[in-house]
């Protein structure tokens, strides 16, 4: 017995600890702990610390030591799988899992129920009967809420969450009022979404019923974020399923604008298109009782699932650093989830993956699943491979509580619960409310087709209201008059807007954030066209080259990095031929000592793809990241720039959604490749190209794609300029493709400098980072402006072809004229492809006499690239195309082939054979 006598004098909640710990990290036991968890595996397994058979275990522990093992195992089997058990679901029987919470899986039996055990102490309750132990530990963990927290690895946020929900058994202890506000959410929920099915009866609204309990949740969540934490500001990013319920009760739209939506009337802003009312957005400022505020954000979203997730978070990041320098506790992304897409839309992991990343963290997010146990007419055994739909929580060790819907003190519970662990941790936490879905996937689906067994439950089954309300009966909280003048109130405020309603002749589209926007005015193509005054002066912009040339007092570069360096100011002080990257440089440098910042994110975006920004260096010696242009001692602005991690949809709608929060930041996302953009091709349809019309949301985000035929294959060779071409309207986003440093340093300047902002898509070089011929002088930067157009310098009276291009194949027409010694074909390089300014086309034209071809070059296929786009809205001249022809393919994947291909296209500008 001496073997094991430092069991005698250990206390069970001791050994317990121990074992979590061993749990989690075995190494940090000490070591005659660990042997015996190792070798007696509370009586399941007989090895010792290095595989050794230890005799007689068993036997030579005091069985009462044996029965608090097998106790503490139990414990630890509801910490870990009591969530399996638990009573979360309204209308379906749970699906069974095996092993069970039963005694004899953990090697007790009735005959022990009576005993007193010392475990009883892990669970705050002192030394308590079997019986008694498992009656708390049915209630922590198998009622109402189910709780999945024991694989988060760390000890003391495991310790948490024990000590929290051993309070009270996990069991609200909510006071009287607070009940009857519970209710009154409740009812605002059950009773506006009954009336509009009266009303509207067969409209889509994509109602909340069965999941109501969503309403009172948030409403929760921020009054205890103000109250308890001093939160100031919330945004909130849901799809359009309860998306009507939340504008109305809690963020207070005005029912009769929602009526006039149902009623279908015209919008009454001639400019926009608006949207249909389950996507409109909203800004609100509200004040409690108690005298204090919250701005609370709800983000316009399109029906495509989970896309404005990205766009909350980046609205909340560009929140917390500009308006709450850095403090990620004064706002809260609260992201409400459906139950399908959270299982099944990718660009729910990215989002996860970005919850602790420099460049993307807010402090944790509070995610909140509607979960309906459907997706469209698809049952979840369909519609999902886990266990859970909110499995994709553990990727990045995040708890989830599972809870029943009906049970609306549940539920507000474990959202407070949610609530503390953010602040405390600063990291995401999920809650699951399983309810259902009343009617179809919309109102006017019959769900019986697809789910007939339970819409037979659902059918019979009472609304969250009417059982709150029978328990509040029951325990005189309340009266049955109480509840019945609460909903008779609502539904008569409720009648009175929907009469006003009729009067109204139109509907209106409220701006988002419009507080964010004072000052900046949508406008249309007369004003996109009009020239920027975008000069700075030469002698600021040798000091910016002075600071980015320079190698910091104290630091230490690569010699690699110190010869950039002295060539940076080469460039500038010696030949007076800026690059790309210089250009771009002295871009950020002159608008942040303007006052403005600039925010740039995107795969390997600190040093550039092609290695030609470093705007990060590293010292040597501490790898400390030194961003050159920061240290500059004039900035009225800052610089961050993050490479992110290799995710396209979810950055570009974060960085678009930090660009919507902040106008007076550049924000800039760069694609490592142009191609790689197709990835995010639904932030781009449904929110750069759309969000003006849709929502009145300028936004002036700008998108580097990298783009050009340098035989790379197919992949790498075209930004696909013919599909952001094709989602141009009237006015709705600029599309430029820029031949020179000093181009694009201005229109970068352009997009600032304006009063108001438009999406600026950009297709950048590749070999002409480095093309001795695409260069520019300082004296260009200075002085200049954007060119819309840049026409040729050869004498125009004997050019008989007149050639518009665009991009990289400029400079391969220009070699191949050079070469050929002609003077009969002039280059004009359209340098803005959205919007046209035809005005100066027009100009270069009537520049040419004797032109008796037009022709728009381009090194794409036919079908793609600009040419469709030009073909459509160039329609001064009659003008031909020279491109490679139709394909399937962007570029073949041989570099001889493609050249070959190229050379076709030149020759056929120049008429070679």
């Amino acid at each position: 017995m001496d073997k094991f006598s430092f069991l005698n004098a250990a206390h069970t909640a001791y050994f317990a600890d121990l074992y979590d710990q061993y749990l989690q990290n075995p190494d940090t036991v000490e070591p005659s702990w660990r042997a015996f968890f190792q070798g007696y595996d509370f009586g399941s397994e007989n090895y010792g610390l290095n595989g050794e058979i230890v005799e007689g275990v068993s036997t030579q522990i005091p069985e009462y030591v044996q029965k608090e093992f097998q106790v503490v195992r139990l414990i630890d089997g509801y910490r870990m799988r009591g969530h399996l058990f638990t009573k979360t679901n309204p209308v379906r029987d749970r699906r069974t899992y095996s092993p069970t919470l039963e005694l004899h899986n953990f090697d007790l039996s009735d005959s022990d129920l009576d005993t007193v055990f010392n475990a009883g102490e892990i669970l705050g309750i002192g030394a308590q009967t079997l019986r008694e132990i498992i009656k708390h530990l049915d209630s922590i963990y198998c009622s109402s809420i189910g709780v999945e927290y024991m694989y988060l690895r760390n000890p003391e946020v495991i310790k948490w969450w024990q000590d929290q929900l051993n309070k009270n058994d996990n069991q609200p202890n909510f006071s009287a009022e607070t009940k009857k506000y519970i209710l009154s959410k409740l009812n605002q929920a059950v009773t506006f979404e009954n009336f509009l099915q009266t009303k509207y009866v067969g409209q889509k609204r994509f109602s909340l019923e069965g999941g109501e309990s969503l309403i009172p949740a948030i409403s929760n969540v921020l009054f205890y974020a103000v109250e308890k934490y001093g939160v100031k500001e919330c945004v909130l990013g849901m799809a359009h399923r309860g998306r009507l319920s939340t504008l109305i009760n809690i963020f207070r739209k005005p029912v009769r604008e929602l009526f006039s939506e149902f009623d279908g009337k015209d919008f009454e802003d001639e400019d926009i298109d608006g949207d249909v009312k389950y996507h409109l957005g909203l800004t609100l400022d509200k004040t409690y009782q108690n005298g204090k505020n919250i701005k609370m954000n709800l983000v316009p979203n399109p029906s495509h699932l989970e896309t404005v997730a990205p766009v909350a978070e980046g609205i909340t990041r560009a929140k917390i650093d500009s308006d709450y320098d850095g403090d990620n506790s004064k706002i809260i992304p609260i992201i409400v989830h459906g139950d399908a897409a959270i299982a099944g839309q990718g660009v729910v992991y990215e989002v996860a993956q970005m919850s602790q990343l420099n460049g993307y963290k807010t402090g944790g997010t509070i995610h909140i699943v509607v979960n309906n146990q459907i997706g469209f007419t698809t049952n979840y055994l369909d519609a999902r491979s886990s266990t859970y739909c909110t499995d994709v929580a553990k990727v990045t060790l995040s708890p989830v509580l599972h809870v029943n819907s009906d049970d609306a003190e549940a539920v507000v519970h474990a959202v407070e619960m949610a609530l503390e662990y953010r602040m405390r941790y600063k990291k995401d936490v999920y809650i699951d409310l399983l309810g259902y879905r009343k009617y179809g996937h919309n109102e006017g689906d019959e769900p019986r087709f697809t789910q007939p067994k339970l819409y037979k439950e659902i059918a019979k089954h009472s609304n969250p209201f009417k059982i709150y309300s029978d328990k509040l009966i029951a325990e005189k909280t309340i009266d049955k008059a109480y509840s019945d003048k609460i909903v008779s109130d609502f539904k008569e405020t409720l009648e009175t807007e929907y009469e006003k309603a009729k009067k109204a002749d139109s509907s209106i589209v409220r701006e988002f954030m419009q507080e964010r926007w004072t000052g900046f005015e949508r406008q249309g193509l007369d004003a996109m066209l009009e020239t920027e005054d975008t000069t700075y002066a030469k002698n600021k912009l040798e000091n910016i080259s002075k600071v980015v040339s320079t190698v910091p007092e104290g630091a230490k570069f690569l010699r690699k990095a110190e010869r950039i360096l002295e060539g940076r100011a080469k460039m500038v002080f010696e030949t007076d031929t800026l690059d790309w990257g210089m250009a771009e440089t002295l871009a950020y440098g002159s608008l942040m000592e303007e006052g403005f910042n600039i925010r740039i994110s995107g795969q390997d975006v600190e040093r550039g793809t092609f290695s030609h920004r470093h705007a990060i260096l590293r010292d040597e010696k501490s790898e400390e990241r030194i961003n050159l242009l920061n240290t500059n001692p004039e900035n009225k602005g800052k610089m961050d720039i993050y490479n992110s991690f290799l995710s396209e949809y979810g950055v570009l709608g974060f960085d678009y959604g930090y660009a919507m929060a902040t106008p007076n930041t550049l924000t800039i996302w760069e694609a490592q490749f142009g191609d790689f953009s197709n990835g995010a091709q639904i932030i781009f349809d449904q929110y750069l190209s759309a969000a003006e019309d849709k929502w009145k949301a300028q936004n002036g985000i700008v998108v580097l794609l990298p783009h050009g035929y340098e035989g790379q294959g197919s992949e790498h060779s075209s930004a696909r300029i013919e599909r952001y071409l094709q989602l141009c309207g009237n006015d709705n986003m600029i599309v430029a493709d820029c031949t020179t440093p000093g181009n694009f340093y201005h229109l970068l300047r352009r997009q600032m400098k304006r009063d108001y902002r438009k999406p600026l898509i950009v297709f950048t070089p590749k070999s002409l980072l480095r093309h001795p011929k695409a260069v520019s002088s300082l004296e260009e930067l200075a002085t200049g402006s954007f060119q819309e157009v840049i026409d040729d310098t050869i004498n125009p009276k004997g050019v008989k072809k007149l050639v518009f291009c665009t991009g990289k194949f400029y400079y391969d027409l220009l070699a191949e004229r050079d070469e050929l010694k002609t003077e009969d074909v002039a280059l004009v390089r359209i340098e803005q492809l959205f919007p046209l300014h035809t005005q100066k086309i027009q100009d270069v034209i009537n520049k040419y006499p004797n032109v008796e071809k037009y022709v728009w070059a381009q090194e794409e296929p036919k079908n793609m690239g600009a040419w469709s786009h030009i073909a459509q809205r160039l329609d001064l001249v009659k003008i031909e195309v020279c491109s490679r022809p139709y394909a399937s393919v962007p570029a073949p994947g041989s570099s001889t082939r493609d050249k070959r291909r190229q050379k076709r296209v030149i020759n056929a500008v120049f008429d070679k054979e």
